[in-house]
């Protein structure tokens, strides 16, 4: 064979050859290309561009935690308003107020003697100064000694039940230690009562003879009266002085408008009595308001 008849074939197999590795070389970067594409390692630091696009494009893994809210944001809100946590309920809750309290009664006329008092009311702080209260006080007062002799019994009592509307005017609504004022007005019924020993007999496993005072005679009336006085509280708490929870203690001037009774025979009874118009206390009550 000649030399030239050799070197043609050669020729090809060299161009064929060439031709082969440059499409092998073109498909392997079109592979390289597709992995960036699909979350494979960036190639180099300077791809970080295509790898940000491959994330967002990326599917989502069902496996991840769901990521926490913003702080602050709408969601604990929602949830807050959802379960009661806020809104009117909460807010109208937080303006009611209630008190409870006991004590002992001054007289200030000379139809009653000492005596307890309890008092207990609720209603609604209006501000931090202002309060209206609906309040119920009992009255337990034993009857002075010529009136009782008058009466020709051997011992009584008065009480006094009443409905008012008391407002409470708070001085230092933030301050640890406050005074307030307060006083109203509205029902009161008073019941006078005259009573006598008489010997009862009880039996259960066996039977005891013993004496107890025994109402005998009695009058009562129903009218007006009003109240006024001032207290000093003290907060429970609270880093603001914004504690509800106060214990207080008070003194107020009491006049019950009873009407006057002379030479009555209570309940025809034929014990004669005199009582003179109105019905003066001061009641003195400890107690707890929030």
């Amino acid at each position: 064979m000649s030399f030239p008849c050799w070197i043609s074939p050669l020729r090809r197999v060299s161009v064929l050859g060439a031709a082969a590795f440059l499409a092998a070389s073109l498909a392997s970067a079109q592979s390289n290309v597709a992995l960036n594409q699909s979350g494979a390692p960036a190639l180099s630091p300077g791809e970080s561009s295509s790898l940000q696009v491959a994330d967002s494009m990326a599917p989502a893994n069902p496996f991840a935690e769901p990521a926490e809210p913003a702080a602050g944001g709408g969601g604990s809100a929602a949830a807050g308003q959802q379960y009661g946590g806020g809104g009117l309920w909460s807010k109208a809750k937080s303006n009611f107020a209630f008190e409870a309290g006991g004590g002992f009664s001054a007289p200030q006329s000379n139809s009653i003697t000492f005596g307890g008092n309890f008092t207990v009311g609720g209603g609604v702080n209006l501000n931090k100064h202002l309060a209206v209260l609906a309040e119920y006080q009992f009255i337990d007062d034993k009857l002075p000694g010529g009136l009782i002799a008058e009466a020709d019994a051997q011992g009584g009592h008065a009480h006094i039940w009443s409905f008012t509307l008391d407002p409470v005017i708070d001085l230092f609504p933030k301050a640890t230690n406050d005074i307030y004022i307060t006083g109203g007005g509205g029902f009161y019924r008073k019941v006078t009562s005259f009573t006598d020993p008489e010997e009862e007999e009880v039996c259960y496993y066996f039977c005891e003879v013993y004496e107890q005072n025994v109402v005998v005679a009695h009058f009562s009336s129903n009218q007006g009266g009003w109240n006024i006085g001032a207290g000093y509280q003290h907060r429970l708490g609270g880093m603001y002085g914004d504690s509800k929870t106060k214990l207080f203690v008070e003194a107020r001037f009491l006049d019950v408008l009873s009407p006057a009774v002379t030479g009555l025979s209570p309940n025809g009874s034929g014990l004669i009595t005199t009582v003179q118009a109105d019905t003066k206390i001061i009641p003195v009550t400890v107690g707890v308001r929030f």
